[in-house]
């Protein structure tokens, strides 16, 4: 009998622990290549189908708490490790990828009404003009010399810069959810989370009216773009939406709503009027967002695509696009003339609460719960630029839009009417109407949970101005259209108005 010594016993250990290594190794490469092969299989999605597949198999259907997912995943795991016992993946690729290819070659789509597919061509004959008209606009633009441009420019950040607190008002019992100035810029209408929409006097902050019709907190008020001038008769003014899931429609000679649109399963967050007043848009926590025919009162368009709740919803001004953006950190561009998406807002990792389109047509503003503002070019389909905005949420966002007879007499020009304006030879005099066209998106605003309320140019995304309020959370801001007074909307109750200091 051979002698054992030390060398033998070390020789012996170290053939037994590399021969255990190497099965070790052999176990993992082969999991891993199981795991290889499994990606391949192709399964089902419906959960119905793998349910049915794993009875097949002889699995149980369902486990305790295992969501459609998990059992999905199990599905691909049993079915991975039964053909690796047969050391055969070819057959059950082959089944399960032509069932795969048959819910391929289907299309889902939504059927509309008929009165849906005659709105779709009316908002087509409408904005195109308008974009025709926007895009001559922009032309006029680019002739301007550059000295002129960086004047007005200078100018125009100047003013922005001077902006301070010009007072501050008790605006409710609870939350003042959203602030918007009326298209004259003499009303004031704070949405609260009382249930309440009240309209005010500015600047002197005196209340006008109370409306009274919903039954939870208001989420979101807007104006119908001829608001003012139908004041004194029983026409569309004014929209809100609110926790019940209606929207009411008023006038401004009544406190009862003229209409309530209802249809929503949950609370409606945000509402937004086409820039026709023909149309309402509203988005709710049912994760949808709806649109409405504000003269008949009825539905139109129930548009699904969100994940989560959608809280902000925006339309361009052309008409032809509506901007949507959910919890689910995703945003929409939806063309209403096809119903098809344009474009998807995907970079936020937090929820978006606030949504603005430029007045130039192309561009699109976000602001999420990851406080940054993300600029999107809809030419490019992809992010330009993210604003580290604010120290907590980003609740909203709104573009100054300059409301001036020159921008009428711009629109005017492309029908013939050279007397105005001349399109080919477009040399515009330095004047004030210039200026104002000039100035309309040039800048934007935003408020956040950090208590402030930012102004931010809208060609290099640098910050021109901060504001303070006196409340922790800033719920809302608005930009009038003279561009002489800010408003916002705070978690305290109150509303501030900001106004350049010349002006005070």
């Amino acid at each position: 009998m051979a002698e054992l010594t030390y060398d033998t016993l070390m020789d012996d250990g170290n053939y037994l622990g590399s021969e255990r290594a190497r099965l070790e190794n052999k176990v993992i490469l082969e999991e891993l290549e199981r795991k290889k092969k499994a990606r391949t299989l192709a399964v089902p999605t419906d959960d119905n189908r793998v349910k049915a597949r794993l009875r097949e198999i002889g699995e149980p259907i369902t486990l305790f708490g295992e969501r459609a997912a998990d059992r999905r995943d199990r599905l691909i795991y049993v079915l991975s490790q039964i053909n690796a016992a047969r050391g055969d993946y070819s057959a059950n690729v082959e089944e399960e990828s032509s069932d795969e290819s048959e819910e391929e070659e289907e299309e889902f789509y939504s059927p509309g009404s008929m009165e849906l597919l005659e709105v779709r061509r009316k908002i087509a004959e409408y904005s195109l003009p308008r974009a025709q008209k926007r895009i001559a606009r922009q032309r006029l633009g680019s002739t301007m010399e550059l000295g002129r441009i960086v004047d007005i420019r200078k100018k125009v950040f100047t003013e922005v810069k001077k902006f301070a607190n010009l007072g501050s008002q008790i605006g409710d019992d609870r939350p003042i959810s959203q602030v918007r100035f009326a298209p004259n810029n003499q009303i004031l209408a704070t949405g609260s989370w009382s249930g309440t929409v009240k309209l005010w006097n500015v600047p002197a902050c005196t209340p006008l009216r109370t409306l009274r019709g919903h039954s939870d907190r208001v989420g979101g008020v807007a104006w119908h773009p001829q608001a003012t001038l139908s004041q004194g008769q029983d026409l569309v003014n004014l929209a809100s939406g609110a926790g019940e899931g209606n929207v009411n429609l008023w006038s401004l000679n009544s406190e009862s709503p003229l209409s309530v649109l209802k249809g929503h399963q949950d609370r409606v967050c945000r509402v937004a009027f086409h820039p026709s007043g023909d149309y309402l848009a509203s988005a709710s926590f049912d994760t949808t967002w709806r649109l409405w025919d504000v003269t008949t009162s009825t539905e139109l368009l129930l548009q699904e695509g969100h994940s989560k709740e959608v809280y902000s919803v925006e339309f361009q001004d052309d008409g032809a696009l509506i901007a949507s953006g959910g919890l689910d950190a995703i945003g929409r561009v939806w063309d209403l003339r096809t119903g098809r998406t344009a474009m998807v807002l995907d970079g936020h990792v937090q929820a978006i609460y606030a949504i603005g389109f430029s007045p130039n047509g192309y561009q699109i503003a976000t602001g999420a719960g990851d406080d940054t503002i993300r600029i999107w070019d809809m030419r490019l389909l992809k992010s330009l630029y993210t604003i580290p905005a604010h120290l907590s949420n980003v609740s909203d966002i709104r573009f100054f839009r300059a409301d001036d007879p020159f921008m009428e007499k711009a629109q005017n020009m492309v029908n013939g009417d050279t007397e105005m304006l001349d399109v080919d030879n477009a040399h515009p005099t330095p004047t004030e109407h210039e200026e104002r066209a000039y100035k309309s998106g040039l800048f934007f605003a935003s408020a956040g949970y950090d208590g402030l309320v930012k102004i931010w140019s809208a060609d290099d995304w640098h910050l021109l101005r901060t504001l303070s309020t006196d409340a922790g959370k800033v719920m809302s801001v608005d930009i009038a259209s003279d561009g002489n007074m800010i408003a916002s909307g705070t978690y305290n109750r109150n509303f501030q108005l900001f106004a350049p200091e010349d002006v005070q």
